[in-house]
């Protein structure tokens, strides 16, 4: 006799971000295993939730950066324009001297 293919299908748990962040701390205090067991989850899954945290926080880091870059190079360029701007008009002021 042949196995019948069972249609029930396991659905896999969705957690909030707020329990991720809690979990992630319970494993920090007690440790990644411990935590797990205590929270009916793999350990494997917690370490997949500090990756994608550390992950997310470097991201972060990294987009703080290039707005404080692009803030000093708008500050440069706004120095430069004007440097520019007063450089025009004394030249117009110096050839009409020259007339």
């Amino acid at each position: 006799m042949a196995k019948q293919a069972t249609s029930m299908k396991k659905t896999r748990a969705r957690y909030s971000d707020a329990y991720r962040e809690e979990a992630l701390a319970l494993a920090d205090r007690v440790g990644a295993a411990a935590a797990a067991r205590e929270l009916g989850l793999q350990t494997s899954q917690l370490y997949q939730w500090r990756a994608k945290a550390q992950q997310k926080k470097n991201t972060s880091d990294r987009e703080q950066s290039l707005a404080d870059e692009n803030a000093r190079l708008k500050r440069q360029l706004a120095e430069m324009s004007e440097e520019l701007a007063i450089t025009k008009k004394a030249a117009v002021y110096f050839a009409k001297s020259l007339k």
